[in-house]
């Protein structure tokens, strides 16, 4: 816990000072600051990915574990991925001649390593990977209405607007601003045909807008229930004795954290479960009157 507790300060130590290190005053008064902090930073991390490379193949549930070669297997996780990105930019500096202003804003990528300590984070990234072709294919389909979009809109626009709709790539702007809800404004029809084209395409934005989110919200609704059944699961395994004790309780807080299920969620389950367990000991087994069995 300690530890976790560490990292995750460090972390938001370091995209703070990312973000601070970009303006003048700062960078140039606290330069020193900055140096210190980032070797320490980079040699942290690079201590916790060395010793997650190692002990990688005793961590259970990890599909990577019964692989043949485990910890190459690990190196390609996500959050093994994540872990190497912020690290690399430090060592690649010392490799290759890259632009400092490049490093420094791929630094801030180290705010991904939150997401191990965040189960909620956990539960929507697998979410949208669970999803991926889903969401593919919804790209897919804005793709292609922004390009009729734009094609449409030079077809009526282009004389009267040459300089904005003068070109599909030109009014690719206008697509991309109207399809998404965004609007800002700036490049707006003229004539009578493009307003009547560019209500159809706003209309149309709503809906495309509201796909991915859907998606993403209908598939999260069923990986929470599934989180909730898995820990349900847990604890009727827990309870068989009747009694849940420390060691128990202990892996019900870990796998509750695991799967972004709240303290709250594992007390409700766990008291729902206790409630049914004393109804179902307390239940009689046979008729008080006449005596048969009613099990």
């Amino acid at each position: 816990m300690f530890v976790d507790v560490f990292l995750i300060l460090l972390i938001v130590i370091n995209v703070a000072a990312v973000i601070l290190e970009t303006e003048p005053y700062f960078q140039s008064r606290y330069v020193e600051f900055f140096q210190a902090l980032e070797i320490f930073s980079v040699s942290v991390f690079t201590i916790e990915y060395g010793l997650r490379l190692w002990s990688c193949v005793e961590a259970p549930g990890l599909e990577h574990q019964n692989q043949a070669h485990p910890r190459i297997s690990y190196v390609f996780t996500p959050m093994a991925i994540i872990d190497f990105i912020a690290i690399a930019p430090f060592y690649l500096a010392f490799i290759f001649n890259i632009d400092l202003r490049f490093l420094r804003v791929l630094r801030l990528l180290r705010i991904f390593k939150l997401t191990r300590y965040s189960g909620a984070m956990t539960t929507l990234l697998k979410v949208i990977h669970d999803q991926i072709s889903t969401l593919a294919a919804a790209l897919f389909i804005m793709i292609v209405i922004m390009i009729v979009a734009a094609s449409g809109i030079f077809l009526v626009e282009h004389d009267d607007q040459p300089e904005v709709f003068g070109t599909i790539p030109r009014s690719m702007w206008w697509a991309i601003v109207t399809l998404t809800t965004v609007g800002y404004g700036d490049v707006v029809p003229l004539s009578f045909a493009g307003k009547i084209f560019a209500t159809v395409i706003m209309i149309a934005g709503v809906g495309l807008v509201a796909l991915p989110t859907g998606i993403l919200a209908s598939s999260f609704s069923e990986t929470v229930k599934r989180n909730r059944e898995k820990l349900t699961r847990q604890m009727i395994s827990a309870l068989e004795d009747g009694v849940i004790d420390e060691n128990e309780q202990r892996a019900l807080d870990t796998l509750s954290s695991e799967l972004g299920l709240s303290p709250d969620v594992l007390l409700e389950i766990q008291h729902s479960m206790m409630e049914n367990k004393r109804h179902h000991v307390n239940l009689p087994k046979n008729c008080p009157h006449c005596g048969k069995s009613i099990t």
